[in-house]
């Protein structure tokens, strides 16, 4: 759902019929046929959706189902070792409370990138490339911003970039850096015509083909909190997002379905326990299901 610089905005689709799928952003009403691979990429899904109950979308059990899923690889580039740096965006995060929360969530990546996580993805390794554990590099609380109660994609991308050009502790881009960056409470995250809490609960996306990062807004509604406390909500988002952008950094240029999205948009909000930590489950092409 994140649109990069020069892309048009997108319209949404009706849920599918998988658990806890609701409102997602889709491709184009173009035929078949008729699209090139270059739009097939504009398009690419790569958000949370939001949790809803069933109940909320009667229409969905009279729309036909959507092919079994099947990720094919797409020539992109993958993260072989993904070496995650957290900002936490916004003088909110120096609270007691919100600031104890990204301790939690630093000590989540800590322990993640070394994980069986990880190691599920090794089924996606590619010619050259092995994906294997990762690296949490640190985080950096922009305590100087106060967003405005709704912010953009754009000025998401705009505030990492200043931060990256600020210099330490902010990596440099590089081609296993991953940037997630948190919003605080009461914080609307804008993407296209779609909005978080009504539509997403975070994505990830690319400012060209080099900088790789995750845009996650608080959880402040129902829907993306999913019936989980607070952590847990973020951590599960979080997993999500970290695998997606591990599998394909670019949308829609790595391991990919046309039909069901990303590694965990076809997962979304089926949620296991791992370590102390609650993280979604990814799709397994060899398995066939999620795990």
């Amino acid at each position: 759902m994140a649109v990069r610089k020069g892309r048009g905005k997108k319209k949404q689709k009706a849920a599918k019929s998988r658990p806890a799928a609701a409102l997602k952003t889709g491709r184009r009403s173009n035929a078949p046929g008729r699209r090139s691979r270059r739009e097939r990429i504009v398009d690419a899904i790569r958000i949370v959706p939001i949790a809803a109950p069933k109940e909320l979308f009667p229409h969905v059990a009279t729309v036909p189902a959507a092919p079994p899923p099947s990720l094919t690889y797409r020539g992109g580039p993958l993260l072989s070792a993904a070496h995650v740096f957290t900002l936490f965006v916004g003088s909110a995060w120096s609270n007691p409370q919100l600031k104890a929360l990204a301790a939690q969530l630093e000590a989540f990546f800590t322990f993640i990138l070394t994980s069986e996580l990880i190691d599920q993805l090794a089924e996606y390794d590619v010619s050259g490339v092995a994906i294997g554990h990762g690296t949490f590099l640190g985080s950096a609380t922009l305590s100087s911003i106060k967003p405005p109660a709704s912010v953009t994609d754009a000025w998401l991308q705009q505030t990492l970039q200043q931060a990256i050009a600020a210099g330490a502790p902010v990596p440099k881009p590089g081609p296993n850096i991953l940037y997630f960056l948190y919003l605080p409470p009461g914080i609307t995250l804008v993407q296209g015509s779609a909005r978080s809490c009504q539509a997403f609960c975070g994505y990830h996306d690319s400012i060209g083909s080099t900088t790789f990062y995750a845009a996650m807004p608080f959880p402040n509604c129902a829907g993306c909190l999913g019936n989980l406390s607070v952590l847990d909500a973020l951590t599960s988002t979080s997993s999500h997002e970290l695998c997606e952008a591990i599998t394909d950094p670019g949308p829609g240029t790595g391991w990919y379905d046309d039909a069901n999205g990303e590694i965990g948009d076809i997962c979304a909000w089926q949620t296991r326990k791992l370590g102390a930590y609650t993280v979604q489950l990814e799709w397994s092409n060899a398995q066939q299901r999620c795990v």
